[in-house]
């Protein structure tokens, strides 16, 4: 028997970026693996034609996906034994793909996100749930913290915040943790004003918070640097061949999604 889910909004982009994952592993050779994404899918009672149409969109996650699970194990490699605060993390399932290679992971959403996650993932250490939104500060309160190093990664969420929103995220991780390296997804103002994904607009979420790049996000942080930023093209290029020769055009790299790297250091 299914499960029928109902969410609305911004925690609705959440299954529809579950169910570009779960179509991806099935192709014939996919770009990434997410076989437990293909799992929950096939057990939602859920009406996923926007998502089906939605190619700019099911692009758009697996590019990020790429991009990201290598940027989350290059720094695992080097940090070993690292605390990983995932920040609204909606249906995502990297901590089973990077499985072994941290200390702990904390998957951080609010209460009723992570009241559908615990439908289909039962998770307990070194994964942990926390069912609070991370304006509140109180949900640190909740993290095992001994001075380890920190990642934290903000995938698919700044572009529904505001300034005063990013600050804030920004300002909980400052005053908790020692020293924190944050990869951070950025949208740029260009694909706000231009372009549409269908499955988006179907949710009723709004991208609403746009940034140039990192020299004009660190402007708005200033307890963190700006390492690199790694633009989403990086992913796409994986996807398509294509964007080997479109993506060397700086106008497709400035107006692609960024995954900005900041640290704050003791």
């Amino acid at each position: 028997m299914k499960e029928k889910v109902n969410v609305t909004g911004v925690p609705e982009t959440m299954i529809q970026t579950l169910y570009a994952r779960a179509m991806e592993t099935c192709k014939k050779n996919p770009k990434i693996k997410d076989e437990i994404a293909v799992e929950i899918v096939s057990k939602l009672d859920y009406d996923f034609s926007n998502a089906k149409k939605d190619k700019t969109m099911s692009n758009g996650v697996i590019a990020r996906t790429i991009v990201l699970d290598e940027m989350v194990e290059q720094y695992l490699s080097a940090h070993p034994n690292a605390v990983v605060v995932n920040i609204a993390c909606g249906m995502d399932t990297r901590c089973y793909r990077m499985k072994g290679k941290y200390l702990r992971w904390y998957n951080i959403d609010l209460p009723e996100t992570i009241q559908i996650r615990k439908r289909f993932l039962t998770e307990n250490g070194p994964v942990y749930q926390i069912a609070k939104s991370v304006m509140d500060t109180s949900y640190t309160n909740e993290i095992e913290y001994y001075k380890e190093d920190v990642l934290v990664v903000m995938e698919g969420l700044s572009m529904y915040l505001n300034e005063a929103d990013v600050r804030q995220m920004f300002s909980i991780i400052e005053k908790t943790f020692q020293s924190a390296t944050v990869l951070i997804e950025t949208m740029s103002p260009f694909v706000v004003q231009h372009a549409k994904e269908k499955s988006i607009e179907g949710s009723n979420a709004k991208f609403t918070w746009v940034v140039k790049n990192g020299k004009e996000l660190q402007q708005l942080l200033p307890a963190f640097s700006c390492k690199k930023e790694v633009s989403l093209v990086e992913g796409m290029k994986k996807l398509l061949p294509v964007y080997h020769v479109i993506g060397a055009i700086p106008t497709v790299k400035n107006i692609s999604n960024k995954i900005i790297v900041m640290e704050r250091h003791a």
